[in-house]
């Protein structure tokens, strides 16, 4: 554990100090290093040879100024405490874009192909290492120069960066760089360099720190240190590795440094002198220095390290005396040395590296790694992991020390030196723990570090995903040093261990490594161990293994040094751990007091044993543990009848003896022990003083009793059920003994072997099986960490272990502990034993010890082989049926056993202290073929006077009527029990099943008979059961099971419970086997409801349902009779038939007769206002007349039942009366039955005065006058108000025409119902039958006879299925209603492997600052698909709460069963209205059997690479269509809409069924880009669809305020005037037009130049400052020839929306003709309504054969007033001052743009003009130089006369908003910030532009043609290449490129793994912010694999990188999507 460390046997000091008592390591330590200081510096006067001047400067030099840096140092490590915050709202974590130029010098071979990296140093931390340069591109050659920019941290004003071009190795010769921060671009800083970068030119160096400065004229020097390296004078101290030194200071570190001087250095005894040049350090603080281990010699002895620093004049002194060698001291090549002789202590940092399971995946090169601190300000120096295999799958695990407190990391570099065979290398992730800080963070890679794969790169900097981070157990380091005797034989070869007790608690057991050099006789071991904080130490205990033959050990003492603190304990010992010497004892506890122990065998027959005693003494201040009694000092065979042995246990003082535990392990012949009693004094007392502990008790079992002075008690032990899963990879099973120990809050167990099983198991820790054991010890409390290991025996001994699942029933506590990792030797860490933390703690049912002794008669066959089984009952319930089993023989006659059983707390008894009589009625069937199938029944008790009640009224069955008592006493429960769909998954053996409720439990039910197959429990079947129990409460639990019989195996997947009465629907997830010869071999479960599946919904109730049958000549009925009951507020039960089958039909319903059902229907509430009932007119004699309807149901408080009659005396068929077969029935009387206390039956009988009336409903059908509209089918109908609905009614005697439903024709019917209040909506279907079933209904009108209310629903729909959509039924609203909810659109990437894959449902929830959240969002697919497939992406959007500022995201799943596993790879939320879109690589398992066995996991917003995307708006959007004939339409309608600030791209209007039908207003919201205010909107039709034309009449969009577009027209190619199918309306808001129509007047002029003109047709779009006129066909002209050489031809574009002043045209054509190849001269445009002309200059070809190639153009307009913006430009300045503090001083402000820094402008407060008033706007105007788009504002406050100010004063500034003037843009800067008086200059706020607003004319001025180079990267994967048709749009600030093909001559594009290269030229298109990338789908394969797009302009040399990664399917063949990752470069 840790490290240690042994000083050689060679010294005289060492032997001595063993006898000298007073001696201190620390101390002698100390003195050595001292006396060897002065003998080195002797040395060192004699063997120099500095000149005079040398001497002379080295005089002037002072080592007495130092600052003891190890004291700060230490300081910093004592005043340690964790942080709370995350500390990532400082400045450094706002990214900057930086703008980085590099000049590669002009010197022979100066350019390079290596890769290239930057890091920027500022005064706010250290840039992460940045990649410069991209695959595709070369950069860097010589007397280049390349342009690049990167997005990284803020870091401050720049100090230095620094250059690495790892990677091939290839020299560089760099003239300079120079950085500018873009977004406040006077910031420019230039670094000098004028050197090489290389290994075979100048200093060899390949990394180069420069110094940077503002002045490009100024050339920082770097400082000098020489650094003098003494080896120490001794055999094989020389060395021939490469040394490296890294020296740190109070100003960075400068870097790796490798010492070579030409020579042959660090030779024995040698001293080697080094320069190294390096910006200032300023104070030094440490050195890291080590080698690489190469070479033949590498081990190397180091004295001392000398730092002369020649620009501070200072020198430094870094004492070492150290091996550096693997086979040495420690074993380290790397150490940390502080200045000063003091090394305090080195903080560890356990690495742990996890080389890929892929193929090739492991390296021979040396890994190296650079941690790095918070900001990146500190780090460890380049690490050399030496040691490691970094073989593929395995994990190499490191323990770093260094004298750095750095965790928690920000980042961690990781690389190779590129320098073997084999060295690729494919890296999974690192983990880190810093023990100090108890903080294990996982840094992700899933990359290759390889030249030759993916990008190159041989080192990467990694991230921490903050969603994995543990926090465990802080541990402090101690040094301890271990004494071994010089006396002959003292050393030992056992393995030693040791726990240390402090005042706060214990250590774990550390086990101290034996190797053979160890514990040799006079010999000091140091180790460095790890404990956490137990306070001041007490004792300690120290033991080895007394197995080995040279095991016997004299200890002299133990020394032990916290080295954080200082403190120092030392514990004398000088005796033997030796069975064959001095009191045979292998223990030693320091300081020691003896205790003499006498145990007393009673006298009894048989009371000796010969198992092994064990004893633990207990006092007031602690315990001497569990000693094995070996030696008895006075007889030789121990424990036998009668015996008094007595031994001495050695412990420190125990104060006041309180209790013994004493115990044996069960062993031997003779196990069973009589004990008498235990008597324990101090060593050296008397007898008489003894303490005596009585027991006289037997026990033949594992015993342990606890004895306390007087009397006996049994230890209750705690029972810990532990289930452990073996994995199921290939060989994961074990032959090994596993063992396990736990960590509590309370204590912690020992090591206890697992040896057996609870589930019997043949093979234990089998490939994917799961053994259970139980574990009996001593309550530890709450669980907070797990060791398992195995003692690594047997021929196979690896094991893969998966998981472990620990119950603690007693505690109610059940803890999940995933590992899911190799503990073997030869794989990932060679680990055996892992300490695994908790990942899910949940609460299950609690139970309590019972222990049950039962004692069997000492009489003849007293005895019994059978079964036993208890229950217990209490006063507050009772327990399940316990069985009473071991594995003993049991109940044999005269024995006594005992069994500790754990059940639960009882709750609740029924006691019954009534003098009545109870009845316990029946009547229902116990048959497996009749009623529901049961075979048991339990019946409730019903009153006396129910029963009575029968008598009186001379009823026949009077119990009959106590139905409704019994069924709302019992519940009756639906279950479903899914079969797994696995080979052999079914079963024939009997199931069987207990349910269990709060209150109680049903006992065991046999599932016999299933509702849905008579072969039960197949493979993938659902069997559907009925059971009922009286109530049980709500169920918490259930057990399944069965008796193994026939073929026993059962998958059982899941059982779902249906309890109606509780309005719950409960999900118990299984996803395991029910076999004896799989998982744990369990045939019985218990499982328990999953919440995440459990549905709620409105609780059933009861009701007793009579109908009477009329006594009139066939009036009974055989058909299928339903019944729909309605209560308040429209609320009604689902359609319920009285009948469950043919035989009852048959049965009920006769005439005159009187039929009872007890039916469970939804609870209406205490009124029942209306019921349906019918029938379905089936049957011989279907006619039906029904008298009277009761309904009775119980009443909600006290006894009694309430009865409400329904008369109706009327026919219910076809062939009678109005030939209905439904009625809706009012009630008329209610009879209500109420028990009295005195037992009495009260019957109240009330007519209901305020039924609803019963409304006649005229209905007029009208059918379309088109051909084929007419139906013979049947036609139903249901009309629905805020009332109540009418039912589905059919249609089928119209009032008007006898062949109904015919094509124009209307037919009317009448229905009947009870009030249905305002209707909203109807529902009309047909059946599809007979011959001509399409139909074109036209409109359904309603009529309401009693109110006159009309209800007009028009539908222009067909009805069909063949036609349009294919629906043969339709819901018409009265008005579609959507309530605003904020937008989430969340995407996920399902993972590729095996089991990825999930059919369960998915949620995400949204947590936003102060733990605020939105609701669970459900992920639901659309029914189609059945879940999310592996590699599937899967889009969804929700809506949710707003939380703010996100900063966690939840994802999780419903699934419970180990079957339900889901492998997310990706995971990105975009929240439209914040303009943000986050993505998560999550590539983690959520499943109850992988990863860490969560099924939902916290990703941390830190996770996650954050984009921004436009910011969108939620509008109301209401379209209105209109109220004309065929208005509504089923075609794809789309809408475009433009602004003052930009335009939407098109959105698709859904139709969701029912929208845009005629006369119908649709509302419903929007996302639309934040462009108002709002000028005009587009609409477009795309006329597919069955209905393809569509009236228009207006549209609204509305936020705060209101924009009304109207069209009034249509859109369709066939109808109206304009027979258009797109179409422009301006914005009228508050009465006032937008936008004007005008008419443009386009002039295009042809050049005059041979074969100028052109034969194609051509296209125009012209754009404005409100927006563009779309795609403008040139077509009808004054000229028949159009577009020929040197003509002008002239087009007139009317009733067009004026664009205002114009920006630029798009100009193209189709290439079609004969000679389609144009030469454009220019374009003029004249607005009639401005009367101004707008010219466009081309001058250039469109033509695919000529110049670029290009026959598209965008020209931007030419007669823009030239302005000189060089010039003077006047800004102003808007000041809003805040409410918190105003001032009477003045301010002060500097301007920063792109181009320049205005000088310092004063705002002056006056006494006459009183600015900066609290709420007040104040403006200035200046005038400046232009200064170009604005970035920052730098703000002051000042006094007035420039005199000092007393105090502290402030003003609140707001916001600050300038205005430029002369093009009008406006920039926003928000403040909200406090400004200090202060008369100095040098303090003041900087803020950063938060919103700029571009006015149109500065956008217009800006668009400039550039020519940009798009480069294509195909992805490298079989098939990833594509034969079709490439497109491309670009977007970006200044609008898109338009469509544009992506094409060559003569090359075959897009193939794999290839690069292609396009030059496009456009109009500027300013920042970029995504591409659409799509392809026609053509080609034999147009399937595409894109891996990213670089798009470069060329004018700046920016390059943008979009990365794509995904398919483009040849199903799927247009995709577009946002800017993943923008990595400007050059």
């Amino acid at each position: 554990m840790g490290s240690k460390d042994k000083k050689s046997k060679d010294g005289k000091k060492k032997k001595k100090s063993h006898n000298e008592d007073d001696e201190e390591p620390l101390i002698e330590e100390q003195e050595e290093e001292e006396e060897s200081k002065k003998k080195k510096k002797k040395k060192g006067k004699k063997g120099s040879g500095d000149s005079d001047e040398d001497k002379k400067k080295k005089g002037k030099k002072s080592k007495n100024k130092q600052v003891d840096y190890a004291a700060i140092y230490q300081k910093e490590l004592l005043e340690y405490h964790t942080d709370s915050s995350d500390g990532y709202e400082d400045e450094y974590y706002k990214k900057k874009v930086y703008e980085v130029v590099t000049v590669t010098g002009d010197v022979k071979g100066a350019g390079t192909d290596a890769n290239v990296f930057v890091t920027l140093f500022g005064d706010f931390g250290v840039s992460p290492k940045v990649h410069l340069a991209s695959k595709s591109r070369t950069a860097f050659e010589k007397n280049k120069t390349d342009v690049f920019r990167i997005k990284t941290y803020n870091v401050g004003a720049l100090k230095k960066i620094e250059h690495d071009n790892t990677g091939m190795g290839t020299s560089w010769f760099l003239d300079r760089v120079v950085v500018t921060d873009m977004n406040r671009p006077h910031l420019r800083f230039y670094f000098a360099c004028n050197n090489w970068l290389s290994r075979e030119e100048a200093d060899n160096l390949i990394v180069r720190d420069l110094l940077g400065s503002m002045n490009p004229m100024d050339v920082p020097k770097l400082n000098k240190y020489i650094v003098s390296v003494f080896t120490a004078d001794m055999k094989g101290s020389g060395t021939d590795a490469d040394v490296f030194l890294n020296i740190f200071g109070e100003h960075g570190d400068t870097g790796e440094r490798r010492l070579d001087s030409g020579k042959d250095n660090f030779e024995r005894g040698s001293e080697d002198k080094f320069t190294i040049e390096a910006p200032n350090l300023g104070r030094l603080r440490k050195i890291t220095i080590g080698h690489n281990n190469r070479g033949s010699s590498a081990g190397w002895f180091l004295d001392k390290v000398m730092i002369d620093d020649m620009g501070n004049k200072e020198i430094y002194e870094f004492p070492v005396n150290r091996w550096f060698a693997m086979d040495e001291d420690d074993g380290k090549i790397q150490r940390d040395i502080l200045v000063g002789s003091m090394q305090p202590m080195g903080i560890v940092y356990n690495v742990q590296v996890m080389t890929g399971d892929i193929r090739g995946a492991g390296t021979n090169s040396k890994i190296h790694m650079v941690m790095h601190g918070a900001k990146g300000i500190k780090n460890s120096g380049k690490v050399f992991l030496e040691g490691g295999a970094f073989e593929r799958g395995l994990i190499d695990v490191f323990n770093v020390e260094i004298c750095e407190l750095i965790s928690p990391l920000s980042r961690i570099t990781i690389g190779h030196d590129n320098g073997a065979v084999g060295a690729g290398w494919y890296c999974e992730k690192v983990v880190i723990y810093c023990p100090f800080t108890g903080i294990e963070q996982t840094f992700p890679c899933g990359m290759w570090l390889d030249e030759d794969e993916g990008d190159g790169l041989i080192e990467r900097e990694l991230y921490e995903m903050v969603s994995l981070r543990q926090k465990k157990m802080k541990k402090y380091p101690w040094s301890l040093w271990i004494w071994t005797s010089d006396i002959k034989g003292a050393g030992t070869d056992a393995q030693v261990f040791l726990q240390i007790y402090g005042e706060r608690g214990k250590s774990d057991e550390i086990k101290l490594e034996n190797n053979s050099d160890n514990f040799e006789q006079g010999q000091i071991d140091k180790f460095v161990i790890e404990m956490p904080d137990i306070g001041k130490l007490l004792k300690l205990r120290i033991w080895h293994e007394k197995r080995n033959p040279f095991a016997g050990w004299h200890l002299a003492k133990v020394t032990l040094l916290k080295t954080l603190t200082m403190e120092k304990y030392s514990f004398e010992c000088g005796r033997w751990l030796d069975i064959n010497e001095d009191d045979n004892e292998i223990v030693r506890e320091l300081p020691a007091t003896g205790y003499r122990v006498t145990i007393c065998t009673g006298t009894v027959s048989g009371s000796g044993t010969d198992a092994s005693v064990f004893l633990n003494v207990i006092g007031d201040l602690g315990d001497t543990g569990e000693r094995l009694m070996y030696m008895s000092k006075n007889n030789v065979n121990k424990f036998e009848k009668g015996n008094h042995d007595e031994f001495l246990i050695e412990s420190v003082w125990l104060g006041q003896v309180r209790r013994v535990r004493v115990g044996h392990d069960g062993r031997g012949g003779g196990c069973g022990w009589f004990l008498d009693k235990v008597m324990v004094r101090e060593e050296g007392q008397p007898e008489s003083a003894a303490i005596e502990f009585p027991c006289n008790r037997q026990d033949d079992f594992f015993a342990v009793f606890e004895v306390i002075v007087g009397h006996l008690k049994y230890v209750l032990k705690q029972n810990y059920h532990i289930a452990i899963q073996t994995g199921s990879v290939n060989g994961a099973s074990s032959d090994s003994k596993v063992f396990v120990k736990l960590y509590g809050e309370k204590g912690d167990t020992d090591k206890v072997i697992l040896a057996v099983s609870d589930n019997d198991l043949r093979n234990y820790f089998e490939t994917a099986r799961t053994d259970i054991f139980t574990l009996e010890t001593f309550d530890i409390g709450k669980i907070n960490r797990l060791l398992i290991g195995h003692t690594n025996e047997g021929l196979r001994a690896g094991w893969f272990l998966d998981s472990v699942q620990i119950s603690v029933p007693v505690h109610g506590m059940q803890y999940m502990f995933p590992s899911h990792r190799w503990l073997c030797k030869d794989e990932a860490d060679g680990k055996v034993e892992v300490e695994i933390y908790p990942s899910e703690t949940m609460e299950i049912e609690k139970l309590i010890n019972y222990e049950i002794a039962v004692v069997t008669g000492d009489v003849r066959a007293g005895g019994t082989n059978a079964s036993v089984f208890c229950q217990i009952y209490g006063e507050e319930g009772k327990t399940e049926v316990l069985n009473l089993k071991s594995r003993s023989n049991n109940f044999e006659r005269g024995t006594t056993e005992i069994f500790k059983r754990l059940t639960m707390e009882v709750v609740e008894t029924f006691t019954f202290t009534c003098n009545r009589w109870y009845f316990f009625p029946c009547k229902r069937w116990l048959a497996v073929d009749e009623d529901d199938g049961q075979l048991a029944r339990e019946l409730v008790p019903v009153d006396e006077a129910f029963m009575r009640k029968g008598d009186e009224d001379d009823e026949e069955d009077s119990e009959a009527t106590l139905g409704l008592e019994q069924k709302a006493m019992s519940t009756t429960y639906t279950v479903r029990i899914k079969t797994g769909d696995k080979k052999y998954a079914g079963t024939d053996a009997n199931v069987f099943m207990t349910l269990y409720g709060t209150k109680d439990d049903t006992g065991i039910i046999t599932m016999k008979a299933s509702k849905t197959h008579k072969n039960k429990f197949e493979r993938g079947m659902i069997d559907e059961f009925t059971v009922e129990a009286v109530d049980i409460g709500p169920l918490k639990k259930l057990r399944i099971g069965h008796d193994n019989c026939g073929s026993a195996g059962w998958f059982l997947d899941w059982v779902e419970i249906d309890a109606q009465s509780l309005g719950q629907k409960l999900r118990f997830p299984c996803g395991r086997w029910l076999d004896k010869g799989e998982d744990d071999g369990a045939i019985v479960r218990d499982l328990f409801p999953n919440p995440l599946q459990t549905e709620f919904y409105t609780p059933f109730v009861p009701y007793e349902i009579k109908v009477f049958t009329s006594d009139v000549f066939a009036a009974g009925t055989d058909a299928d009779v339903f019944i729909v009951l309605y209560g308040r507020e429209a609320v009604c039960t689902q359609q319920k038939s009285l009948c469950v089958n043919k035989r009852e039909r048959r049965m009920y319903f006769e005439r005159g007769a009187e039929d009872m059902f007890i039916v469970e229907l939804e609870d209406v509430g205490d009124v029942i206002e209306k019921i349906r009932i019918g029938h379905d007119n089936r049957g011989v004699n279907p006619g039906w007349h029904l008298d009277r309807v009761e309904i009775r149901r119980l009443l909600r408080k006290g006894k009694g039942s309430e009865t409400t009659i329904f008369p109706c005396e009327c026919w219910l068929a076809k062939s009678e009366d109005d030939g209905e077969t439904v009625r809706e029935l009012v009630p008329s009387d209610i009879i209500t039955e109420k028990l009295s206390r005195d037992g009495s039956l009260k019957v109240t009988e009330v007519e209901v005065e305020d039924a609803l009336e019963t409304h006649t409903y005229n209905v007029s059908v009208m059918t379309g006058d088109t051909h084929g509209a007419g139906t013979d089918a049947n036609v139903f109908l249901t009309i629905y108000g805020d009332l109540g609905d009418t039912g589905e009614r059919k249609l089928s005697k119209s009032e008007t025409n006898s062949n109904k439903f015919e094509r124009g024709s209307v037919d009317k019917f009448t229905i009947e119902a009870v009030d249905l209040g305002q209707v909203f909506k109807i529902k009309i279907r047909h059946d599809n039958s007979m011959m001509s079933a399409d139909w074109f209904l036209d409109q359904v009108e309603v009529s309401d006879a009693d109110t006159e209310e009309v209800y007009l629903f028009l539908c222009e729909r067909w009805l069909s299925k063949k036609r349009e959509d294919r629906r043969i039924e339709r819901v018409f609203y009265v008005k579609c209603l959507i309530c605003q909810v904020i937008p989430y659109h969340i995407t996920i990437c399902t993972g590729m492997e095996r089991d990825a894959s999930t059919t369960s449902r998915a949620y995400v929830i949204i947590v936003g600052v102060n733990h605020t959240q939105t609701e669970r969002l459900w992920l639901d697919l659309a029914d189609e698909r059945k879940g999310f497939e592996a590699g599937s992406l899967k889009s969804f959007e929700t809506h949710g709460s707003d939380v703010g500022e996100i900063k966690k995201v939840e994802l999780g799943h419903d699934g419970a069963t180990p079957e339900s596993c889901w492998l997310v790879e990706e995971l990105s939320l975009a929240v439209p209205t914040k303009g943000v879109k986050y993505t998560f690589a999550c590539k983690c398992w959520l499943a109850k059997d992988r990863g860490d066995g969560l099924t939902a996991r916290v990703f941390n917003i830190l996770d996650a690479e954050a984009i921004s995307i436009s910011q969108k708006v939620i509008y109301e959007v209401t379209v209105e269509t209109g109220d004309i004939q065929g208005a509504g339409t089923d075609t794809q309608i789309y809408m475009s809409v433009f602004g003052a600030n930009g335009s939407t791209e098109e959105m698709l209007l859904e139709k969701n069924e029912d929208r845009f039908e005629r006369g119908q207003e649709d509302t419903f919201n929007m996302e639309i880009d934040d462009i108002a205010p709002l000028r005009k909107m587009r609409m477009r039709i795309d006329g597919s669809g069955s209905r393809p034309d569509w009236f228009l009449d207006k549209v609204n969009l509305s936020t705060e305020e209101v924009s009304v577009f109207t069209y009034e027209d249509w859109l369709s190619k066939t109808r109206g005037p304009k027979r258009n199918m797109i179409c422009e309306m301006a914005a009228v808001v508050d009465e006032e037009v937008m936008v004007e129509i005008t008419t443009y007047i386009v002039q295009v002029k042809t050049s005059d130049i041979a074969g100028a003109g052109t034969d194609a047709n051509v296209w125009i779009i012209i754009f404005g400052e409100n927006g563009d006129t779309g795609t403008l066909a040139l077509k009808e002209c004054n000229k028949s020839n159009k577009f020929e050489r040197k003509q002008v031809d002239t087009f007139r574009f009317t009733d067009i929306l004026s664009l205002g002043d114009l920006s630029k045209v798009r100009v193209w054509h189709d290439n079609s003709g004969f000679a389609p190849g144009w030469h454009l001269e220019h374009i003029d445009v004249k607005d009639e309504i401005m009367d101004k002309t707008f010219r466009f200059p081309c001058d250039r070809w469109l033509s695919k054969n000529g110049e670029d190639g290009q026959i598209m153009r965008e020209l931007p307009c030419g007669n823009n007033d030239y302005l000189d913006l060089n010039e003077k430009t006047k800004y102003e300045i808007c000041v809003t001052t805040g409410a918190e503090a105003e001032t009477k001083e003045n301010a002060w402000i500097i301007l920063e743009g792109k181009k320049g820094r205005s000088k310092e402008m004063v705002m002056e407060n006056s006494s006459k003009k009183k600015r900066f008033l609290s709420g007040n706007v104040d403006r200035f105007e200046f005038s400046s130089k232009n200064l170009g788009d604005l970035t920052a504002i730098c703000l002051g406050h000042t006094p007035k006369d420039g005199k000092k100010v007393k105090g502290e004063a402030y003003w609140h500034v707001e916001e600050i908003v300038v205005t430029e003037k002369e093009l009008g843009n406006k920039y926003v800067f928000s403040c909200n910030a406090l400004v200090l008086l202060s008369p100095k200059r040098d303090e003041f706020l900087t803020f950063e532009c938060t919103k700029a607003i571009e006015s149109f004319a500065s956008k217009a001025r800006s668009l400039v043609p550039v020519k940009y180079e798009i480069i294509i990267i195909t992805g490298d994967e079989k098939g990833a290449g594509t034969d079709a048709n490439v497109f491309i749009t670009i977007y970006g600030s200044n609008g898109d490129s338009g469509r544009r093909q992506l094409r060559q001559k003569f090359r075959n594009l897009f193939e794999r793994e290839q690069t292609d290269r396009f030059v496009l030229e456009m109009l500027d298109m300013g920042d970029l912010w995504r591409v659409r990338m799509e392809h026609d789908n053509s080609g034999l394969s147009p399937g595409w694999l894109l891996d990213r797009v670089e798009v470069t302009n060329t004018a700046n040399g920016v390059t943008t990188i979009f990365i794509c990664g995904k398919w483009y399917s040849s199903g799927a063949n247009f995709l577009t999507w946002t800017k993943m990752s923008s990595l400007p470069c050059g």
